[in-house]
């Protein structure tokens, strides 16, 4: 279930759009005509797709795609009129957002929203990647705390600091981590 935000000051294109973006499998399509409006949506809700039909009523839409792509993981496309496409495409690009020229044509409507699904899936491997190294990094320093305390108040060399919490994860059937967070318990006190 795909849900969209689409930010559009005119009803009748906000009625064509989001009937594009349903046959798209959005199913939720939450449709505001200010962008104050959208970023109080957008504070509570999770959105797929934020879409910013532009020109808005007091706005070009550029600030506030750089909104959507700072402050959410959604993917934002901007629909332009064709003049605008250009200059609109050299300022958003490098903050990830997709432009899009109007007259919106359905078959490349389609292939744009795949390659933001595309890149969207891409981007949460590359999440998910940076959690594991950080969650890494987080229990190397306490084994490596574990390691000084050991160094420091027993006088172990490095080397035998590091078999011992070995050895001990090894004789407690325990992971290394656990017996580090046991030897910053006691050491630590």
């Amino acid at each position: 279930m795909k849900n969209a935000l689409l930010i559009s000051h005119s009803e009748q294109s906000a009625v064509s759009l989001s009937q594009l973006l349903e046959s798209e499998g959005y199913t939720e399509i939450s449709v505001c005509q200010t962008s104050q409006e959208a970023k109080e949506l957008a504070k509570g809700e999770v959105f797929d797709l934020i879409c910013v039909n532009a020109p808005l009523e007091k706005e070009n839409g550029i600030e506030l795609s750089k909104y959507f792509a700072g402050t959410t993981r959604s993917s934002v496309v901007i629909i332009v009129p064709q003049r605008n496409a250009d200059y609109v495409n050299d300022a958003l690009t490098e903050h990830g957002v997709l432009v899009i020229a109007k007259p919106v044509n359905k078959h490349l409507f389609h292939h744009f929203l795949q390659f933001t699904e595309c890149f969207k899936m891409r981007m949460f491997r590359v999440i998910e990647e940076n959690e594991k190294l950080k969650h890494m990094v987080a229990d190397m320093k306490i084994i490596n705390r574990a390691k000084f305390l050991l160094i420091t108040c027993l006088n172990m060399s490095e080397d035998q600091a590091h078999r011992y919490l070995e050895k001990q994860a090894m004789d407690l059937r325990t992971s290394k981590l656990e017996v580090a967070k046991q030897v910053i318990r006691t050491y630590e006190n």
